[in-house]
Order: structure tokens, then sequence, then C-alpha cells
């Protein structure tokens, strides 16, 4: 595990597990809304996502966090280890509301500065109708993998916390 790219929907966990894993196998996370978002919630074009991220899966060792399925491509493709966070959505939007009010107003750690919490109805929606929008997508690109990815689905925030302690011992 070198090059471990970590996707699920919004509220699923994937930054937590990102900073944790990292520090664990202390490697360098990259959160993709960190290095996506200009200040006041701006996106960047989709040429420059593609060039931030060609960049960062050329590097040794990483950990990227994020979804943006129209480059995931380039993050399946390079990763020797996949992990989707497949956690039931009524906890991602549990755990969405509580970080919108734990942020308010506030960057979170994996958001660029300037990048303010709020309330959006929209990534709202987006949570809630992930796993019939987006998770089949998400599917459908993991079964076309190549056998040598090591793919790892968790369905529980239980599965996860079992797995960082198989972390930790190992490493």
């Amino acid at each position: 595990m070198k090059k471990i790219a970590l996707i699920g929907s919004g509220g699923a966990g994937k930054s937590t597990l990102a900073r944790q894993l990292g520090q664990k196998l202390n490697i360098e996370v990259y959160h993709l809304d960190a290095l996506l978002w200009k200040p006041n919630w701006t996106p960047t074009s989709k040429e420059e996502q593609i060039k931030v991220q060609n960049e960062l899966v050329n590097k040794d060792q990483w950990i990227i966090d994020g979804n943006y399925n129209g480059t995931m491509d380039i993050r399946l493709n390079a990763a020797d280890t996949i992990i989707l966070v497949d956690i039931n959505r009524v906890i991602c939007l549990y755990r969405v509301f509580k970080r919108m009010i734990q942020y308010r107003g506030k960057s979170r750690p994996d958001m660029a500065e300037g990048v303010n919490e709020r309330l959006d109805f929209n990534f709202l929606k987006w949570v809630w109708d992930y796993p019939k929008t987006k998770k089949p997508i998400v599917f459908k690109k993991l079964e076309q993998l190549p056998d040598d990815k090591k793919v790892i689905i968790f369905k529980s925030p239980r599965e996860v916390r079992h797995f960082l302690e198989k972390v930790k011992a190992e490493f």
C-alpha cells in the first residue's frame, strides 16, 4: 500500500480515514477538495483537475481522498490500493450535518482556506442520491480494474476501525 485512492460518498469518512491512514503508514495525504476548490467555493477547471491529479499520481507514495468521477480513472489506474467507503447514506447525511455545524463559517482541515463550510441543498441531495446515481458508476469502474489492484470496500464504520487497527498492528 503505497498509492492509495480513497473514494465514496460525502460524509462517508474518507478524509478522516485518509488522515489516520497517512499517519499510520507515514504517507502524504492529498485531499482533492482542498486542491480543487478555490475560495468562496470556486471550482477549478477540468483541465486543472487533470493536471493536479497527474502530478500527484506520479509521486512515489500518496493517499488521495476524493471522488471527482470525471477524473477518477487517473487515480484508479495509478493506485495499487483503492478503498471505497460505502457507508449507509443516513450515516453520511448525519456526518455531513454534524460537520456543517462543527465548521460553520470556517474551513475544514481537508478544505482550502477560504472555502468555508455551509449548508448546501445540492450537496445534501448528492449525498442522498449517491447510492443510486454515483455508486453504480464507481462499482463498474472497480470491476474493470486489473487483478493486480487491491480493492477494499468498507460497509460500516466498524469495518473502517478494524482495518485501521490491523494497519497499526502491521506497520
